[in-house]
Order: C-alpha cells, then sequence, then structure tokens
C-alpha cells in the first residue's frame, strides 16, 4: 500500500509537470500555478510576583503554517494543501507540555467536466511529530510520530464553484490507519487489530474547505472531513473540522484563533485514572498574538 502511495504521487508530479513543461514552451510568460497561505508565531506569557490571589508563572508559543499550491490548465486543476502547526506551554509546576501538534498534507488532481465540476482522485496524510501523553501522567505516552497517521486514497467528484470553496464527494476510498509503534499495537490502540500495524477500510468519503476574505483583514481557511466505512461500522462517521481565523492588527502583529472539532469512533478516551470512556467529542482551541506573514 505504501508503494502504491509513492507511485500515485509520482504520477500526479509527472503528469502536471508535462502539462506545464508543454505549455511554457509554447507561452512562457503564462504561469498556471497560484500560492497561498500564512505562516507564523504566536506567543503569551504571565509573570507574578507576591501575587496573594495565587497562580504561577506560566508562557506559551506557536507555531503555524497552512498553506496551499493550485494550478489550473485547459481542462486540469491540481490542488495542493499542508499544514503544520506545534505549540508547547510552560508553567512553574507542570514545566513543558505539548499543547498542539498537527502535520496534514492533501493533494488533489481534477479533470473538469464543465466549468465547476470535477473527475477528481485525492490523496492526504494525516498525522503529528512528538510523542503526547495524557496529563498529568508521562509514564507512558499515547501517540507520537505514525502512531496514529491516518490517509485517504479518494476517487469521485469535485465540485468548484469558485477559487474559494471545494466540495468532494467519493463513493470509493481507501482509508489507511498506521500505528507504527509496538507498545501501541500491542494494545490495539486507535481500532487497528492488536499487534498489526495497519488497518485498511473502504467507505465514503466527504472534503469541503473553504479560503475566504470575510472583512478587511480578516481571513478564514475551514476543511471539513467526513468518513464512514462499508462495514459493520456503517453510518459512524469520523469527523475532523479545522477552523482558522486571522485577524491582521498591523503589518507585524496578527491575532489567529485556530480550533479543531475531532469525532472518531475507534479513538477512546482515557481518563487520568486509566478508565475507557469510550470514543468522545474532541475539541482544541487556541488563541494567540504574534507575528504572520501572509502571502
Amino acid at each position: 500500500m505504501k508503494r502504491f502511495f509513492i507511485f500515485t504521487f509520482a504520477s500526479l508530479c509527472a503528469v502536471c509537470s508535462h502539462m506545464d513543461a508543454q505549455e511554457s514552451t509554447a507561452n512562457k510568460d503564462t504561469c498556471y500555478w497560484k500560492y497561498s497561505g500564512i505562516g507564523g508565531i504566536n506567543l503569551s506569557q504571565s509573570a507574578l510576583v507576591n501575587w496573594s490571589k495565587g497562580g504561577e508563572n506560566s508562557a506559551s508559543t506557536n507555531f503555524y503554517f497552512n498553506g496551499s499550491m493550485a494550478y489550473t490548465k485547459k481542462h486540469w486543476a491540481w490542488d495542493n494543501d499542508f499544514v503544520f502547526d506545534y505549540g508547547l506551554t510552560f508553567s512553574e509546576q507542570n514545566k513543558w507540555r505539548k499543547n498542539i501538534d498537527k502535520i496534514s498534507f492533501a493533494s488533489k488532481l481534477g479533470y473538469s467536466i464543465n466549468k465547476k465540476w470535477y473527475y477528481s482522485m485525492l490523496i492526504d496524510f494525516n498525522s503529528q511529530l512528538a510523542k503526547g501523553y495524557n496529563y498529568p501522567n508521562k509514564d507512558h505516552y499515547t501517540s507520537k510520530l505514525m502512531a496514529p497517521a491516518y490517509s485517504n486514497l479518494a476517487f469521485g467528484i469535485d465540485y468548484k464553484p469558485n477559487d474559494a470553496y471545494s466540495f468532494f464527494m467519493s463513493p470509493t476510498t481507501v482509508r489507511t490507519t498506521f500505528v507504527l509503534d509496538d507498545s501501541l499495537s500491542n494494545i490495539g490502540a486507535f481500532g487497528v487489530d492488536k499487534t498489526k500495524k495497519t488497518k485498511i477500510q473502504v467507505g465514503a468519503y466527504f472534503k469541503a474547505s473553504a479560503k475566504k476574505n470575510l472583512m478587511e483583514n480578516v481571513d478564514m481557511i475551514s476543511k471539513l472531513d467526513l468518513f464512514t466505512p462499508y462495514d459493520k461500522d456503517f453510518g459512524n462517521v469520523d469527523i475532523n473540522w479545522d477552523l482558522l481565523l486571522s485577524f491582521k492588527i498591523n503589518k507585524l502583529l496578527t491575532t489567529t484563533l485556530n480550533t479543531t472539532l475531532r469525532y472518531y469512533d475507534k479513538e477512546h478516551f482515557i481518563n487520568s485514572e486509566g478508565e475507557n470512556k469510550g470514543p468522545k467529542i474532541q475539541f482544541k482551541e487556541i488563541l494567540g498574538m504574534g507575528f504572520a506573514y501572509k502571502f
């Protein structure tokens, strides 16, 4: 399966490179690529000196990047998105802890039926960078790079009414869940059978995305993913919804609101006492101010 993903992505690159080379020979002044994105670093800090009401000194920081590359030529459209978000928080009592960690990549190649509809193929990948813990318990990690990781290979129809919106629907999607860690795979974490490192499911997939300037100095990037497998769990929908709002203050300073709402049927919540509470709706919100660059 890994070789198939690599071969598929390489084929996409070769096809679009060939199209670009042909067209650049005919007209070197024409560019079919569009680039957009935002990246930056947020900082926050609190300091207490002789503070009678209690509390502790703390600081947090996170680095984020959300970028896209889009290629359009005649009947072909190739969209690529990359997201990286990593943050840490520090307090005198708990020291350094990870508070956000995400790596995401998606590539979608489409052939237009008309100006708004495309036959499309999509491949994506989602994971995290560093080990995660169910704080305050740091004896055993609950996740790490490639444990878990998720990848979708989907074939379907893409509706793109304009450059701001995309609605991709696939009745034939192969989802692979990776747990490339012995200690986690041995307990059957993230729905993968015990001692196994991967789980493959076929199901239905829907992906919606929006990139919009809401008003002057306010930008929004929103992505929603839905998946349900064609097996005994059909109807149990995995949900992942990311939202990024960027509020530009001036040329240097930007305030960002980054949220993720998530529900995965095979991701069970383990409380601090080690009790399995089953799948739960997960929500994460980061509000910060810092330095950002938009392109």
